[in-house]
């Protein structure tokens, strides 16, 4: 199929993510992709900015992780978790244990990066039950929050501002606090800045569950980074109060803060941990939640006996495979350094947007590196603008952003940075002629 054909069969079939159906929409054909580089069916290639959506951490078509799936399908491709079991899951499991803050010691491996959260809050709710605290089944969360797209999730995403405006008549009612503050490396005031969760726990502890929020770097809900003495104040504060803390580390985990792990920054073990995108380093979708013995074991000891959950994927060996191989990467690959180099590119790349009119606010952390414009960004006109300067980037909203690959080298990452440069440039000059 040629590409022009491609496209055409696209559009009178598919629907894609965050997306109408209209044929006007700017769609980009893929053929291939290694390193950091999609090939594109008109045979242009573009470097990635985004990752696959932050999860392709080593690059595209990466020999240990091709060879870790090869080999595993030679055995077996996938079995039912009910009742079997198979090593690539031990070992994962036996991994993710090694590496998460200290006292999570249980993992439920899941299909996706929803469906980890969905679980988180069905173990925050079931554990509560079996201690007999049957009114603490709501959460509080965040404004700002993105959690995912299911239903559970969904509920605890911004009420307002988010993605899900449209479903709050079936969605549970939750609690919901300011975005969390000071913005990173700003001054924290804990009178100031716990005041609101400080509050709301205090008034409603009973019928909470969990707090549940994305640690230091809240992603889809608004790119913002914000302190880790807040995320430690709110740790003490869910002591206090006697509710759980679940940490979504589903787009920081893996080393994209600078960390292993985002909460590494405030120094806390989370009760529940959620883990997805990078775990499998964008090989195939894959996720994990893992919570303490406490957790586990109330739930298993209570009337119920079991935590009411169980896809038909779980644990698939293919993806606990490449996920094996890719944590031996991390652990082989130094990393932090390559996560460091690219701060500080994205840091001094990125200034210099601070000048150009429309540009509301520039701000790195790790391996993040964001624009906030002061007007939506006309995707329609600014998507092709991208791609014309050979660059993958997808920004939503009014946020121009990038999460690329660890591998990227310094050349390619100057491509991107000049890119969004440009771009801001272009959507300034959108903005004056309306």
């Amino acid at each position: 199929m040629d590409n022009q054909a491609l496209l055409d069969a696209d559009r009178n079939s598919l629907w894609h993510p965050y997306s109408n159906t209209s044929k006007d929409n700017p769609l980009f054909a893929v053929s291939s992709a290694s390193g950091c580089e999609l090939t594109l069916a008109d045979g242009r290639t573009l470097i990635d900015g985004m990752a696959s959506w932050w999860s392709t951490i080593h690059g595209y078509n990466h020999p240990t992780l091709n060879q870790a799936i090869t080999t595993q399908l030679e055995s077996m491709a996938h079995v039912m978790f009910g009742g079997l079991t198979h090593e690539p899951a031990v070992t994962l499991a036996q991994s993710l244990i090694r590496l998460t803050p200290k006292g999570l010691n249980r993992v439920f491996l899941a299909d996706s990066g929803s469906v980890s959260v969905e679980v988180a809050l069905k173990m925050a709710r079931q554990y509560w039950l079996a201690k007999k605290q049957n009114k603490k089944q709501k959460f509080l969360a965040f404004n700002n929050a993105y959690h995912g797209d299911t239903f559970g999730a969904m509920s605890v995403c911004d009420p307002d501002n988010g993605m899900h405006a449209l479903f709050a008549a079936q969605l549970p009612e939750q609690y919901f606090c300011a975005a969390p503050l000071p913005a990173w490396g700003d001054t924290f005031d804990p009178d100031k800045h716990l005041n609101d969760i400080k509050n709301t726990l205090k008034k409603h502890h009973s019928a909470i569950a969990a707090v549940i929020l994305e640690p230091i770097v809240q992603g889809a809900g608004g790119m913002r980074f914000y302190s880790p003495q807040t995320l430690r104040g709110i740790k003490q504060l869910c002591i206090e109060y006697n509710v759980l803390l679940i940490a979504d580390e589903i787009a920081t985990g893996f080393g994209r803060t600078g960390k292993w792990f985002a909460c590494e920054h405030a120094g806390i073990t989370p009760d529940i941990l959620c883990l997805g995108k990078a775990l499998t380093g964008g090989y195939m979708t894959l996720a994990a939640t893992l919570c303490t013995d406490d957790i586990a074991q109330s739930i298993s000891n209570s009337d119920c006996g079991v935590l009411m959950h169980g896809p038909t994927f779980m644990a698939n060996p293919l993806a606990c495979s490449v996920a094996n191989a890719s944590i031996a990467l991390l652990e082989q690959n130094h990393w932090p350094q390559h996560v460091a180099a690219i701060e500080q590119q994205l840091s001094q790349a990125l200034a210099p947007a601070k000048a150009i009119e429309g540009v509301k606010d520039v701000r790195t952390l790790g391996a993040i590196g964001v624009i906030e414009l002061e007007q939506p960004v006309d995707m329609q006109r600014i998507q092709p603008f991208i791609v014309d300067q050979g660059v993958w980037l997808r920004p939503f909203g009014k946020l121009l952003y990038t999460m690329p690959p660890y591998c990227i080298k310094t050349h390619e990452l100057a491509t991107i940075t000049q890119a969004m440069l440009n771009t801001c440039q272009a959507h300034s000059a959108g903005h004056h002629k309306q």
